[in-house]
């Protein structure tokens, strides 16, 4: 549904993204992190076909973005960071006046328009004029605008920013049931937990170039390190260590729990188990330590 190769944009000599490469299939949602100036919103730009690529191809929901870009305009939905709104208009009104561009009967605007203010809590305020609303109320009349014309690509600037945590619940629980229709999404945002809580995928870009790309357990796996596992014992025991660095590698040794790591844990655990149980050692738990994407983001970006 999204397909970039190599995507460069020059701005008098300014490379704001460069050679980047992704692609985000059908019912896939990618989560493209990134700090401030990093050249998420100029990708997003060139994807939504309102911005000119300097080089490099991509094509959005099956449309060449350079000669195809009223097509690409039509079949994407789009939130950008700042979302200009009417703010004369009243929320319905809005509604109706995009619904038309989009070239939609009055009846499927109703539909639709309902439906959306319903999901996001707005039907109580759509007859309010927009200029009335709070910053979160604003973002979220731009999203049902962004997802009027049924998109089948939606590209997401920060979609929750300045909601409070019930408003952001709601916009991801419709980001999450729009993905099981097989829409395909990109996302930006800097909240790291509601990147791992929405993301199939996530990209972290510097400087315009994406430096690493994955799923979340790809990522910690690829940039922390082996998975941590954390044992906690039924009191205290000098054999635990020495059966425990047979299978794997110790990192830290306390009266009563133990962690090491190792590159297969479905196949080291169990042995680790059956040798810890043989030495006559009670085991309460075994666990993996969670590891943060905040300390993957870091590394990537090099930060951390």
């Amino acid at each position: 549904m999204i397909q970039a190769h190599c995507l460069t944009k020059d701005f008098d000599g300014f490379i704001a993204v460069n050679k980047l490469s992704l692609s985000v299939s059908a019912g896939e949602i990618l989560a493209l992190l990134g700090p401030n100036g990093a050249g998420k919103t100029t990708t997003v730009r060139m994807l939504a076909a309102i911005l000119r690529p300097t080089d490099g191809e991509a094509r959005v929901a099956g449309f060449n973005v350079l000669t195809e870009s009223g097509e690409v305009r039509q079949s994407v939905g789009l939130l950008t960071e700042d979302p200009g709104l009417y703010l004369r208009m009243r929320g319905k009104e809005y509604l109706s006046f995009f619904g038309r561009i989009y070239g939609l009967d009055e009846e499927t605007i109703a539909e639709r328009s309902h439906a959306l203010l319903k999901s996001f809590g707005m039907l109580e305020a759509q007859d309010r004029r927009m200029g009335e609303y709070s910053k979160g109320m604003k973002q979220k009349m731009a999203l049902a605008r962004a997802m009027l014309h049924d998109p089948r690509v939606l590209l997401l600037d920060e979609p929750t920013s300045a909601m409070d945590p019930h408003s952001a619940k709601l916009v991801r629980d419709a980001i999450l049931s729009l993905r099981d229709q097989r829409r395909a999404f990109l996302v930006c945002t800097h909240n790291l937990a509601e990147a791992e809580i929405l993301a199939d995928r996530i990209a972290i870009i510097r400087a315009g170039e994406i430096v690493a790309m994955g799923t979340p357990r790809e990522l910690k796996q690829d940039l922390l390190g082996p998975p941590i596992m954390e044992i906690r014992l039924n009191g205290s025991s000098q054999d635990a260590p020495v059966v425990v660095e047979r299978f794997a590698r110790l990192l830290e040794i306390e009266e009563r729990r133990l962690l090491y790591e190792t590159e297969t844990p479905h196949s080291t655990n169990p042995r680790i188990l059956r040798a810890l149980a043989e030495a006559g050692v009670e085991v309460i738990t075994l666990s993996e330590v969670e590891q943060s994407l905040e300390s993957v983001y870091l590394q990537a970006v090099g930060e951390a």
